[in-house]
Order: structure tokens, then sequence, then C-alpha cells
């Protein structure tokens, strides 16, 4: 039959059937199906390259006229011609929709977890998860290179440039894995600029500096990991995620398992009185593991806690400029090295495995200089607390 507005209002279901369909005389293939409960849709039909029949439906009668819906059925029956599958194309949509930035994330992070380094591991799914949380449900292949510039600068304008820098890293590891297991056509981080050089820092806390710093943590969680850091000069991340099981308090010696340590290698830091007595003043929580923190995990609200910190300093009158955390890593270093401890001792307290230790001598020097590095760190710790104390 030749379909008309009329000829279609004119459609009705024969008596047990729930469903009609009615062809188009002029136009091979195209035709409308009505349904049981009365809608009417304007739909193709045509054969797959597999074979077999397929339909596709094009628009509902009343939404779309029918010159509109003829016109719609005839471009897709030409492509039908030269290769192009509707049905297939239909499919790929919705499974083009339903995997979304966070689908990939989470099946990026189940491999990365096993392939990285726990430390490493953690750092890139805080970025994947946090960082990038506001396209987590974009369609994966509908992100831009606009979407993630512009979540780019909005992570480096609230002060953290070198964290944007990381963020971007992450996502563009992340998409680089996904194109090559076929989820993402492409990768919208290349392109989007840099938002910091990630140098080498040198920053060195003077004294004046670091007695403000010490002045200004109070006797709480985030206070004693800051003071800590200095003492010991140990990486954020180890001390934040201390556990009580890595402590042996008789023999004064903080064990830093393999796992958890950057280089891989176990390390033992012997604790000075001034630690031992910071660690005695930290409340226990029965059947926590880690010192710090709450719930399940290590300390977390680290870049909160910074702010904190760094407007009493204001507060106190000393103008510093911009510092992080790990500058008191360098800072412990630099004064060891002022106190005229030896270098090789200097690296076994940092668990470094260069310079003096480096290629060969890294291979067969074991000694752990276990004495030395108490020795370096008592002398430090005086120090500091010399520096530190009012007046």
């Amino acid at each position: 039959m030749r379909l008309t507005k009329t000829s279609i209002g004119a459609l009705a279901l024969p008596i047990g059937k729930n469903e009609l369909y009615a062809w188009d005389d002029t136009l091979k293939g195209f035709g409308v199906k009505l349904n049981a409960g009365g809608s009417r849709n304007y739909l193709i039909q045509y054969r797959g390259r597999d074979g077999r029949t397929r339909r596709v439906v094009v628009g509902r009668v009343g939404t779309l006229t029918l010159d509109e819906a003829r016109k719609r059925a005839r471009d897709l029956l030409s492509g039908v011609q030269v290769g192009i599958d509707p049905h297939a194309e239909k499919i790929a949509a919705k499974v083009g929709v339903a995997v979304t930035l966070s689908s990939v994330a989470e099946a990026y992070l189940k491999q990365a977890k096993i392939r990285l380094r726990s430390r490493s591991f953690v750092e890139v799914e805080r970025h994947i998860k946090r960082d990038w949380q506001p396209l987590a449900g974009m369609p994966v292949n509908e992100i831009r290179r606009a979407h993630v510039a512009a979540q780019i600068n909005a992570i480096a304008s609230d002060g953290h440039r070198i964290k944007a820098v990381r963020a971007r890293s992450a996502l563009s590891a992340m998409f680089t894995w996904a194109m090559g297991e076929g989820l993402a056509e492409g990768n919208p981080v290349v392109g989007t600029n840099r938002p910091a050089d990630e140098r080498a820092r040198d920053r060195v806390l003077n004294e004046e500096e670091l007695r403000a710093i010490w002045q200004a943590c109070r006797d709480d969680t985030y206070g004693r990991i800051v003071r800590l850091l200095l003492l010991t000069g140990q990486r954020r991340d180890e001390v934040g995620s201390m556990a009580r099981a890595e402590l042996n308090f008789s023999a004064a010696v903080w064990t830093i398992h393999s796992e958890r340590t950057k280089n891989g290698l176990a390390h033992e830091v012997p604790l000075s009185r001034p630690v031992l007595e910071i660690l005695a003043t930290q409340p226990r929580v029965e059947g926590r593991r880690p010192m710090f923190g709450h719930g399940v995990g290590a300390f977390s609200g680290w870049s909160n806690s910074k702010e904190r910190l760094d407007r009493r300093i204001t507060a106190s009158g000393i103008a510093m400029t911009p510092w992080r955390l790990h500058d008191l890593r360098r800072t412990a270093a630099t004064g060891m090295a002022n106190l005229r401890v030896l270098p090789h001792v200097i690296e076994a307290v940092l668990n470094h495995v260069s310079g003096a230790k480096a290629g060969v001598a890294g291979v067969y020097n074991r000694a752990t200089y276990a004495r030395e590095k108490r020795d370096a760190l008592d002398l430090w710790a005086t120090h500091v607390l010399a520096l530190a104390s009012p007046g």
C-alpha cells in the first residue's frame, strides 16, 4: 500500500494480533508498525551483512511527519547500500553511552593495582577518582579536549599547579590504556597545556622558617605528623600511613616495609627521644592499625590541614614564601650535613640508593649504618629542639 496520513490513521490490528506491519509501495523497505497499545512507529527493514533481516525504528508517527520519516528512511536505506548498518550503529551508540569515564576508570585501576607499587597506585587512584570526578558520568568518547583543559585549569586555579600536572598525566595514561583496550577512540588529553613544569625543587627552610613551622604545630594529629616529618626526614605518605605494628618502642626503631617505600627496599628508622615522646601523645584507637587518621585508612586531609598551618604561621608575623611538606625532608638532610653528618649516613637515613651508595657500590655495600643513623637523628633532633625553643 502507499503510505499516506489517511492510510496510516486507518490501520487497525487484526483480532488476536499484537502488532501489524504496513509497507510503503513507493519506497521499498519503509513502513509503519502498529502495536497493541495503539502506538505507531515509522521504521525501515533491510537485510544486514550477516544475511539476517533487520528492522530499525525511524521515529514516532505524529512526532515526525510522513515526509520527514520517508526522507530519513531513504537516507538510512541508501547507507545500507554502501555498507552502513543502522542497527549496528544504534547498538554501538548505546554501548558508547554506557562506557563512561567512571567505568573505564574502574577497569583501568584494577590492572594498575597489579602493575604499580602501592604508593604510586594510591596517588594515581586519588587523581583519577577525585580530580576527574566532574567528568566521571560522561561517555568516554564524548569527552573533548575542552572538557579536560577546563578541569586542569580548575585544579590549578586553586593553587595546586603541580597537582594539576600529575592529574593530567594520570588521565592521559588511562586514556592511552583505554585506546589499547578498544574502550576509547582517542586521548583528549593530548594537546592540552601543562599548567606547570614539574622541576626538581631545592627549597630548604631557614632557621626562622623552621622555628615558625614547629611553633605553629598544634598538639593534634597533623601537628604531630609535621614534627615527625622534620625530625625523621621520611616521606609524607610513609609517616601519614605509619602503623603501630611497624613500631618497636623498646628498641626505638620504626620499620617501614618494602611495599611502603618508594624504592621498594625495607627501611629501619631509629627513633630519637623527641620522636618517641610525640608518638606517645597520639591517642590509640582500639582495633585501628594506622597511627594517624580516622576510619580504616591512613591520614587524609593534607591540603586543608596545611592551609590552616600556613594561616597560623602568617598570623605569627612570619612571611614565608610557598613551601611544601617535602621541603622538611630536604631541610633535615641539609641540616644533618651542616652538623657534619657524612653523606652516606644521610642517604641511609633517607633510604636513598644514590650518590655515595649508587651503582656497584650500592650493590656490594650492604651496611645499614644503624648506629650512625641513630647518632645522626639524635643530633638533628637536639638541634631542632634547641632551635625551636621559644626565646
